[in-house]
């Protein structure tokens, strides 16, 4: 889809919600609309859409030979740091005739300064959250997007293989995630999804915590969650083994977490609500009689965020449809003795759904 397409799209999903502007700031939906990657730094920048109109960017100054090469143009209002921002917000607004109309903005990421400076260059507009509307801009991957994810994955999966292949007792999670992190760029990862999730032995519970110094024996159960970026796409895998051997119990406990796993996979199709993945996993855990042992959903949405719309999680009917990338990672936590999570990410296409990670599902030592 290219970028007039894509403004296109986001115009027609401000109508629907009733926004007669947008205000974006740097950040993955900016990058989606320009193919242009801009940093959230103390100088505001905050680019204003509205349908029928040029875009509006209020920028630093410096920022102007970057703004310029934009494949979606806008109008540039500049700012130096002695002059400060306020005067180039207030004109902007003025441009767009904001008195009395609906802003929307990203509340998940637009800062308080920012909302605040917007707010009082256009006292009579109202300034309301769009993110519930903002998710349908990026929720369908075209096939130049599901290429991205596609090779985001393989780079983590063969990254991931060449840290198993070289694992040994005694390296603590902190060497064995560098390890990780170092396979990624070498095999061309632009970067890190989020911060590595690698944890061992008693250890392994945490879903949500970065390596500790803890060093890695014998028979622990290892859990890592990870995703290399490329092209600005992110992968997000999660896989649980063993280090050298597994004991009976083990080796049950991770059998439960493989069969919610293929659970939420086989239940993913067009036309089912995110809401019945869940389900399907989750009641792998309950008829187990291990519900008490849940700790979180069983996905999210991934693409230009390794957590975005759709949420696979209890509560949510919105319906899936082909070209919805999510993850299905059910995983039940025995807190001080083990954590298993096997985490894949699925597309879902015109009659079913593909999972677009093949690192292997069967239990695996190290």
């Amino acid at each position: 889809m290219n970028a007039n397409a894509r403004l296109e799209k986001l115009y027609r999903i401000m109508r629907e919600a009733g926004l007669d502007a947008l205000a974006l700031i740097p950040g993955p939906n900016h990058r989606y609309l320009t193919g242009a990657e801009h940093y959230v730094l103390e100088r505001p920048i905050v680019t204003f859409y509205a349908p029928g109109d040029e875009p509006i960017a209020v920028i630093p100054e410096l920022e102007i030979p970057l703004f310029e090469r934009h494949p979606t143009p806008a109008a540039l209002i500049s700012y130096t740091d002695a002059e400060g921002y306020e005067g180039a917000f207030r004109a902007a607004l003025e441009r767009m005739a904001a008195g009395g109309k609906t802003i929307g903005v990203e509340g998940l990421h637009m800062r308080f300064f920012e909302g605040e400076v917007i707010r009082q260059s256009a006292p009579d507009a109202s300034v309301v959250d769009a993110t519930e509307a903002l998710a349908e801009l990026r929720m369908h991957k075209d096939e130049g997007e599901v290429a991205l994810l596609r090779r985001a994955i393989d780079i983590s999966e063969r990254a991931l293989q060449a840290m198993f292949d070289e694992l040994r007792v005694g390296m603590s999670e902190i060497e064995a995630a560098a390890n990780l992190e170092n396979h990624i760029k070498a095999l061309g990862g632009d970067g890190l999804s989020f911060g590595t999730i690698l944890h061992a032995g008693a250890n392994t519970p945490l879903p949500h915590s970065g390596p500790l110094d803890y060093r890695i024996q014998h028979g622990d159960p290892l859990i890592v969650d990870f995703g290399a970026t490329f092209g600005g796409y992110c992968a997000d895998i999660t896989r649980t083994v063993f280090v050298g051997a597994v004991s009976e119990a083990q080796r049950e406990f991770y059998a439960l977490a493989q069969r919610a796993n293929e659970a939420g996979r086989q239940a993913a199709r067009p036309g089912v609500t995110c809401e019945s993945v869940d389900v399907a996993a989750r009641q792998v855990f309950i008829d187990a009689g291990c519900e008490d042992l849940i700790r979180h959903r069983t996905g999210h949405g991934l693409g230009m965020e390794a957590h975005e719309a759709p949420y696979i999680v209890i509560g949510n009917k919105r319906t899936l449809e082909p070209g919805m990338v999510f993850t299905v990672e059910p995983g039940i936590y025995r807190m001080g003795e083990i954590g298993v999570r096997i985490e894949d990410n699925m597309l879902i296409t015109e009659d079913g759904a593909e999972s677009l990670t093949t690192f292997q599902r069967e239990l695996l030592i190290v």
